[in-house]
């Protein structure tokens, strides 16, 4: 269970192609059509040129954000409020319908510090290298109330998931011809990518392992099958 549960960190692609939002795919334009501008009621809607089509994946944590929240109000903590802040572009002015989210705003930012309420759940999205991650708990963190950090875009310590301590409850993450997943409070996977698009565990591991480790397995058992045809470009699978 994730009672007792403090710092945790969620890991996973926030839109389909994470790799190609900056040039639109048909998968992400739908995704953000006729799921993320209507479930958080985006004032005008997902139009191109629009805040949202431009901002896609910022948007789109807003919506996970809203997701995770329901668990956290009732599962975690019972009943309390939850709060989500970003790093992002988004213009919460535009956003109809937070769900469960009862507080918004940027982070380290001195409103959202001062707007801080006790016994309050905090999302914070993409906060940046983990280096600053004890600074964002002292700044927008409750004592014993869960803070998690979503979708990180970058890593500063080249691996999986952190060295802070935070718990990774939920990561996915692509690497070359595979993927890494872990689900809280189960074992770390590695998984291969087939040329058809499904996935085939290859290894468990009880302890978090390096990237590099998940890389070479995963690598190398589809370079043995497959040679180089197992391309997600070439086989058309975005």
């Amino acid at each position: 269970s994730l009672q007792g549960k403090k710092n945790m960190e969620v890991q996973f692609p926030p839109v389909p192609n994470v790799d190609e939002v900056k040039f639109g795919t048909p998968l992400n334009q739908k995704f953000g059509m006729s799921l993320i501008s209507k479930d958080l009621k985006i004032k005008g809607g997902y139009k191109p040129g629009s805040q949202v089509s431009r901002n896609l994946l910022a948007y789109s944590n807003i919506f996970w954000a809203k997701k995770i929240a329901g668990s956290l109000k009732g599962g975690a903590i019972g009943g309390k409020p939850v709060g989500v802040l970003t790093a992002e572009a988004v213009d919460f002015e535009q956003i109809g319908n937070l769900g469960d989210l009862t507080r918004s705003g940027k982070i380290f930012t001195e409103k959202a510090r001062k707007e801080g309420r006790n016994g309050e759940a905090m999302i914070c999205i993409n906060p940046g290298g983990e280096e600053t991650w004890s600074k964002l708990v002292s700044a927008h963190g409750q004592p014993n109330c869960p803070l998690v950090v979503l979708n990180n875009a970058y890593s500063t310590s080249y691996d999986l998931g952190n060295k802070k301590g935070f718990e990774e409850v939920y990561y996915l993450k692509r690497i070359s011809k595979g993927w890494v997943y872990r689900a809280f409070p189960g074992p770390w996977e590695a998984y291969l990518e087939k040329p058809d698009g499904t996935v085939e565990l290859l290894q468990s591991y009880k302890t978090k392992p390096t990237l590099r480790e998940v890389s070479e397995v995963v690598r190398e058992t589809s370079f043995k099958r497959y040679a180089v045809f197992n391309d997600r470009w070439m086989g058309g699978r975005l």
